[in-house]
């Protein structure tokens, strides 16, 4: 077990009938010729607020690192539209390369941008903001703090993107002590790290959320995690219901739990960024959206996953399309 984590079994941590916050990051959808399904996308935003969960728009399953800054402005634009005022988050994301140094005023830009029309932003990682030493990685947050008066951090693993990095446990607590700072997704794909920080919110600051990104855990939100996936842009209606039945203390919720967890091992296996077009096949084949193409720089599975996701779709009890 990482040394981050002091937690032998943490059964102690099981919060029954809680309330689950549910936050889903949408994918962006492409047609031929690399254009953007903007109906497909609008659509997506509407189901996935019907349903009861967050949009969360420019994340990593909306390619936010590929996008070009009028495109990212557009998703921007447009789910301020659908929204009407709703909740909503999207990723302040700043591109830069090993060794540069934190740029604050290409993060102010990109949070201003959100802040504009309405959304709380998401303080992707970068080079420069995640990477140094402890106190340098603070200091960078508490600049941002400065200027934003209400934020979610972000902890990403590197299988997810070359610029990640998952704190110190001493770090995370550092973070938690801003009080602009309302919560942080955690992408590390390993439950010990994410148990230490929801014993860490437990004790320090209880109204923080821990918002697991771990799509190979989804059922960590029985441990007092909130979430914030990929995984549920491919099905937030029954996200959605898996945590009703988690509130009404539904024991359906295991079974719909595991079958929706069988779809997240298949779908973020190695290469764990090939997830996208997986989703992009799964939405496809539920006629939510007019293809399965992804952005043009982003990994592929084989077709014959086609196949696979119809079934797993079968056993959702979901109408799916060959």
């Amino acid at each position: 077990m990482n040394s981050n984590a002091n937690i032998a079994f943490p059964l102690n941590l099981i919060q029954p009938k809680r309330k689950i916050r549910g936050m889903s990051a949408i994918l962006l959808p492409f047609l031929t010729g690399h254009t953007v399904d903007w109906n497909g996308f609008r659509l997506h935003i509407e189901r996935t607020r019907n349903a009861g969960l967050v949009p969360a728009v420019n994340m990593d399953t909306g390619y936010a690192n590929l996008l070009d800054e009028n495109t990212r402005c557009e998703v921007l634009d447009l789910t301020r539209n659908v929204m009407a005022g709703d909740e909503f988050v999207a990723g302040a994301f700043v591109g830069d390369s090993p060794g540069s140094r934190f740029d604050f005023d290409a993060y102010r830009q990109q949070i201003d941008s959100i802040q504009e029309v309405g959304g709380t932003p998401i303080i992707f990682q970068s080079y420069g903001l995640a990477h140094g030493s402890d106190e340098q990685i603070v200091d960078h947050y508490r600049q941002v703090a400065r200027h934003c008066p209400r934020f979610i951090g972000f902890e990403l693993g590197t299988m997810f993107a070359p610029f990640g990095n998952i704190y110190s446990i001493d770090v995370y607590k550092q973070l938690m002590e801003l009080p602009q700072c309302i919560g942080a997704k955690h992408s590390s794909l390993q439950r010990d790290l994410e148990w230490a920080r929801i014993e860490a919110r437990n004790q320090h600051r209880p109204e923080f959320m821990v918002l697991t990104g771990n799509d190979l855990a989804i059922d960590m939100v029985m441990y007092g995690s909130d979430y914030l996936l990929g995984l549920s842009t491919f099905c937030p209606d029954l996200f959605a219901q898996r945590d009703r039945w988690w509130e009404e203390g539904n024991a359906d919720f295991y079974q719909l739990n595991d079958v929706l967890q069988y779809l997240g091992f298949f779908a973020f296996r190695n290469p764990t960024s090939a997830y996208k077009h997986s989703a992009a096949m799964f939405l496809h084949q539920r006629g939510w959206i007019g293809s399965d193409l992804t952005h043009p720089e982003s990994n592929q599975r084989p077709g014959t996953d086609r196949a696979i996701l119809f079934e797993i779709g079968r056993q959702l009890g979901l109408q799916m399309e060959a």
